[in-house]
């Protein structure tokens, strides 16, 4: 359970020749994947220059080149959103994201509606919603709406070993939160902390996680959402 919970790559710095060889190694598949990206853009097959455009981006932000990053995964947006492909839109919204450029935050936003409203991978949904937890205040609500949006969306789509992963760190999510916006220490305070701000229902909190979407993009929407809701079944 790490493909997303921890994307890092660890370069192994006890020496510096180690580190040394480790980013030699990401400069070498960078390389490597930016020349499998030009024959695939000639060939115009968007599927398989989506998966190498986000290889890129994620390469770039362990090499710390953070404008190559963001242009990478902002194309792959961009692709992916045209081939109504939304978990890959939401996979480049969290490569945005962890540039730390301006409109990261934006990023993160769109790719939170996105990994909600779709049947996205429930592992990279919580990714997301656990930035949301660490960029929050400790005395914010909003880390709890998203601690216990990532608890709903396990609960809702994940099976197996994945769901026992994921509901373990889900719930260890919800329960750090509670101690730091409540001090809460015991499963009694946290149920009377749950009815306190309403995140038993899913009525309750969704409307409010889409409350915190809002504040993150504000008007830097980079597609028609409201198009693209008007198209899910049953809404």
């Amino acid at each position: 359970m790490v493909k997303y919970l921890d994307v890092r790559i660890d370069l192994g710095a006890e020496t510096g020749s180690d580190a040394q060889a480790s980013m030699q190694a990401l400069q070498g598949r960078l390389v490597a994947i930016r020349e499998r990206i030009s024959e695939v853009a000639v060939q115009a097959e968007p599927v398989q220059l989506l998966g190498l455009l986000l290889d890129e981006s994620n390469l770039l932000i362990e090499l710390n080149r953070m404008s190559e990053a963001w242009d990478s995964a902002r194309r792959a947006f961009d692709i992916s959103v045209a081939e109504k492909m939304w978990e890959k839109a939401a996979r480049s919204c969290d490569l945005l994201f962890r540039t730390g450029l301006e409109n990261a935050l934006p990023a993160l936003g769109q790719g939170i509606w996105l990994a909600v409203t779709f049947p996205v991978d429930p592992e990279l949904t919580v990714c997301m919603l656990n930035h949301v937890i660490e960029e929050t205040p400790d005395h914010s609500d909003g880390a709890a709406v998203a601690a216990i949006s990532a608890v709903y969306v396990v609960d809702l789509r994940a099976e197996g070993k994945l769901y026992d992963d994921l509901s373990v760190h889900t719930r260890q999510m919800l329960t750090t939160v509670a101690r730091r916006h409540g001090g809460i220490e015991n499963q009694l305070d946290l149920e009377n902390w749950l009815d306190r701000l309403q995140l038993h229902e899913p009525k309750q909190f969704l409307p409010r996680l889409r409350n915190i979407v809002d504040v993150l993009v504000q008007d830097g929407w980079w597609f028609d959402w409201e198009a693209v809701q008007a198209e899910i079944p049953d809404q």
